[in-house]
């Protein structure tokens, strides 16, 4: 901000004459708030009835912001507690079905599957292999089921439908053999 524009500001806050505040900002080295000072030390403009000045709003929404940007290491560990605590929560609303012909064989919380295949990946894994060759079908289903998961179901439709043709193809290759 130029020198004008300072001494046009000052006028208009301290209601004075553009050379009394042209004086007090000469006084006070061009900063606004010493000539408003100057101007209550000579007389020119009244101070507030209060003895003191409050920017009470703006330091309310400082300590928010501080407040916000410093979070401890407690927070954080609460906040990944609690996200944590949500997406078991979904995996327990949420299921993972066996099904054979059109029935329900099996149905397990998602939880209980991941579990499963953290400790032990290289039973469960096989087993849903061999399960795909037995025309079984995997789907999961549940409140939280959105479009992602249906993707995931098109996906393991589409895995037992390989494992029907791979079934298929070495049916017919044994067959061809016999004859």
């Amino acid at each position: 901000m130029d020198n004008f524009e300072k001494v046009e500001k000052l006028r208009e806050h301290a209601n004075v004459t553009y050379e009394e505040a042209k004086q007090a900002l000469e006084n006070s080295n061009w900063d606004i708030l010493d000539a408003m000072i100057y101007l209550e030390q000579v007389g020119k403009v009244h101070g507030p009835e209060q003895s003191s000045y409050t920017t009470q709003t703006e330091k309310v929404k400082i300590e928010v912001d501080e407040k916000e940007c410093k979070s401890t290491f407690s927070d954080n560990l609460k906040r990944f507690g609690d996200w944590c605590l949500g997406l078991i929560e979904k995996g327990n609303n949420n299921s993972f079905c066996v099904e054979r012909d059109n029935k329900e064989v099996f149905r397990m919380p998602i939880t209980l599957l991941v579990v499963l295949l953290v400790f032990s990946f290289w039973m469960v894994v096989p087993l849903l292999v061999i399960g795909l060759f037995f025309n079984m079908r995997y789907q999961f289903v549940g409140p939280d089921v959105r479009r992602v998961d249906i993707d995931i179901n098109k996906a393991m439709d589409s895995a037992a439908e390989a494992a029907e043709s791979i079934k298929n193809e070495f049916g017919s290759a044994v067959k061809d053999e016999e004859n």
